[in-house]
């Protein structure tokens, strides 16, 4: 078995419905053990709902939280890690980034050295800071030891020019829109089922599986 783990942060659902089709991506690999979370939200339940995302929140409220304790078994035990969070202002969330700040502990035990990492994300803008999102995401990863596994352009879907679109050889993305209502349309979660397979076969390969 290749153990993936697919670990997102979202508000309004765009990320969450990525994960999911990573993770469909990933699974359609023989012998991959498949497993999505969410990273604990730290914005009080006021400004969510002042924000208007209790109601998207909800739809994903069955996905198990990543707690500290479980980093061991989720992050260090999995073959590959594939994390998707939206863009703020180019970077990714604070509670994703509040996760990459904890590892230290496994850092100092070499505990990602090999593993696959890759990312993806969402801006409600085309050009809103996906890739610097994306890039300075995998800054971590390498500090990690990761062997990183972006979306290269064999994935000719992130060329098309007749409809608007996210993607970039660096991760799946998709566009939200200025009110976050458009959702991801099949051609980014098609991208995202191709990364989210490449990942894993790529860890299968790796790890001699």
């Amino acid at each position: 078995m290749v153990k993936v783990s697919v670990v997102f942060h979202s508000i309004y659902g765009h990320i969450y419905k990525m994960a999911e089709a990573v993770a469909e991506g990933a699974r359609e690999v023989e012998g991959a053990e498949v497993e999505i979370y969410q990273v604990p939200e730290t914005l009080p339940y006021e400004v969510l709902e002042k924000m208007g995302a209790i109601e998207t929140k909800n739809l994903f409220a069955h996905i198990p939280v990543l707690t500290r304790s479980m980093y061991e078994d989720v992050l260090a035990g999995a073959d590959a890690i594939i994390f998707g969070a939206p863009t703020r202002y180019g970077n990714m969330t604070a509670q994703m980034r509040t996760v990459f700040d904890g590892l230290g502990g496994l850092w100092a035990k070499n505990a990602f050295v090999g593993k696959v990492g890759s990312v993806f994300t969402s801006s409600q803008t085309q050009h809103g800071g996906q890739e610097s999102t994306l890039l300075t995401a995998y800054v971590t990863l390498f500090h990690l030891g990761m062997v990183i596994v972006g979306l290269p352009y064999s994935e000719t879907r992130q060329m098309r020019m007749d409809e608007i679109t996210g993607g970039s050889p660096y991760g799946a993305t998709t566009i939200a829109g200025e009110n976050n209502t458009r959702q991801p349309s099949e051609n980014e979660l098609a991208m995202a089922r191709y990364q989210g397979r490449l990942v894993t076969e790529t860890a299968k390969k790796l790890a001699g599986k």
